[in-house]
């Protein structure tokens, strides 16, 4: 941790003081060059960019597995390919480590159509976790519920028997963004009973990103509506909200069949190691999930997060380097219904947390990797700015301490560790994020292989330089940093907040500094 020395007593600037050595923590912090990692750099850097079969694994398992839902028959046989290539990489101590998710779900068909004022076939896709209309389907005039007042909306949940409700945003939100979403859980809740027929509104209400694609998701962590939700091209959604902006009522007939399991299903994330040299005891997670949604092969969403965990494992491998403390491979499954596999991991390694370094995450789609946020730990930054200043000539590289709570760096944050993410350029993921499009034709194997590259560097380094990178923060301090990086309002929101009323009295200062 960064340490502050005050009352320090001033000493002349004599030849013999100016050559004492600072304390520890005063010095500057050492990269690569001066912390005697740099040549074991070397040799994985030229394994990763030369040798590397990270295309490969990522067309094995976007082709020859396809979309994984966890849970599914697809998920598991992932689970067996992740831990065959594993294996054939030489990781040791290879095996699954087994949990279970509330409930299964299986994708069914999802058709639309509108009958008036026009004829129109609909592009509609299930969300998921979500229910079915009647068998043959059903039909009725769409109403449009606006998410920006969906306190309101709740209330008013009555005026939706036999409709179908368009999730739009007009005007001011009352709240902000993840507690409206939050919120909507609770409005689908509602719809069902209220005699709603469906809901048209993605991951929240909003529109998709154009080019007839629908996106699918889930609508909040381990939650399931039996109400049926569908995500609807931008194209097919304009022009039904054009139609009701013309004082117009469109009537539409939407078909969705869904099925549910009758209660937990088993899931596992798949681990690997390459066992520490001198402290084998001090473990570094390094990994991506292995889940993903179905409407194509997941290949950004994250097959490509997995081929690149898989690149760098093998990077380290080939390059003969064993790194002084352990770096723990681990393809998370759940991630897509709440970051189950990760959070299952914390939970079933809780005894020895406090031996972890913290764990590193791609998980952003196709796009080159620019940066790293450190996951709110500001106290890690200077040390990892000294590491990137090594790769100026790789890529320029960015550096915070930015918590990203979309993905499985968020419980390792929570736990007061540095959830590490690999920020990434994300201008084509959005079109393939969830969508029909995500497909290996989408990565770039350059960019892949770079992204693979990196994530070893990263890796080994933490894992190998002489003082330990990171120790795991006390809860009070980690609820500080969680309010400050302003985390509290959506893991309440989601019932995910585990520190009761500590750090509250940062934020009070903070919203009323006169106090």
């Amino acid at each position: 941790m960064r340490r502050f020395f005050v009352g320090m007593a001033m000493v002349s600037m004599s030849l013999s003081t100016a050559a004492l050595p600072l304390p520890a923590d005063d010095r500057p912090p050492k990269g690569p060059d001066e912390d005697g990692t740099k040549p074991a750099l070397v040799r994985i850097a030229g394994e990763g960019l030369l040798n590397s079969h990270a295309f490969e694994f990522l067309t094995e398992l976007s082709d020859d597995v396809g979309g994984r839902v966890t849970g599914s028959p697809a998920e598991r046989k992932a689970e067996e390919w992740g831990a065959a290539k594993m294996k054939s990489i030489g990781l040791e101590n290879v095996h699954t480590e087994k949990y279970t998710i509330w409930r299964g779900w299986t994708r069914g068909t999802a058709e639309g159509e509108i009958l008036a004022p026009v004829r129109h076939k609909l592009h509609v896709d299930a969300m998921g976790w979500t229910g079915s209309t009647p068998p043959g389907g059903t039909e009725g005039e769409v109403v449009t519920v606006n998410m920006f007042d969906i306190e309101n909306e709740i209330k008013n949940v009555s005026r939706l028997k036999g409709k179908v409700a368009l999730v739009i945003t007009k005007g001011k939100p009352s709240q902000n963004e993840m507690n409206l979403f939050a919120m909507f859980g609770d409005f689908l809740k509602a719809a069902g009973p209220a005699g709603a027929i469906a809901v048209i509104g993605g991951q929240g209400g909003g529109r998709s990103t154009g080019m007839n694609l629908t996106h699918t998701g889930i609508l909040g962590f381990n939650a399931d509506f039996a109400v049926p939700v569908v995500s609807m091209s931008a194209e097919d959604q304009g022009q039904l909200e054009r139609f009701l902006d013309r004082g117009m009522t469109p009537r539409v007939r939407f078909n969705v069949q869904n099925t549910f399991t009758n209660g937990p299903v088993e899931t596992a994330n798949v681990v690997g190691e390459i066992r520490g040299r001198e402290h084998p005891e001090e473990i570094l997670v390094v990994g991506g999930h292995l889940d993903s949604w179905d409407l194509a092969e997941g290949t950004t969403d994250n097959g490509s997060g997995i081929a690149t965990t898989l690149g760098a494992a093998e990077a380290i491998m080939h390059s003969g380097q064993r790194p002084r403390r352990t770096i723990r491979f681990v393809l998370f499954t759940g991630e897509e219904q709440g970051l189950d596999g990760s959070f299952a991991y914390v939970k079933q390694h809780k005894d020895e947390l406090a031996n972890h370094l913290g764990d590193l995450i791609l998980d952003y789609g196709q796009g080159a990797v620019k940066g790293f946020q450190l996951g709110g730990r500001d106290d890690l930054v200077p040390a990892f700015q000294a590491f990137v200043k090594t790769l100026s000539n790789f890529r320029p590289l960015q550096v915070d301490d930015k918590v990203e709570s979309g993905t499985d760096t968020l419980p390792f944050s929570m736990a007061g560790l540095p959830g590490i993410n690999m920020l990434q350029e994300t201008s084509e993921y959005m079109y393939t994020h969830h969508s029909a499009a995500d497909s290996l034709e989408a990565q770039k194997q350059d960019v892949l292989t770079h992204n693979a590259t990196l994530m070893a560097l990263a890796a080994f380094w933490i894992a190998d330089r002489p003082e330990r990178f990171a120790w795991p923060w006390p809860a009070e301090r980690t609820a500080k940093m969680l309010r400050a990086q302003h985390e509290y309002e959506e893991l309440k929101a989601f019932n995910i907040w585990p520190f009761g009323d500590l750090g509250a009295e940062q934020k009070e200062k903070k919203d009323h500094p006169q106090n």
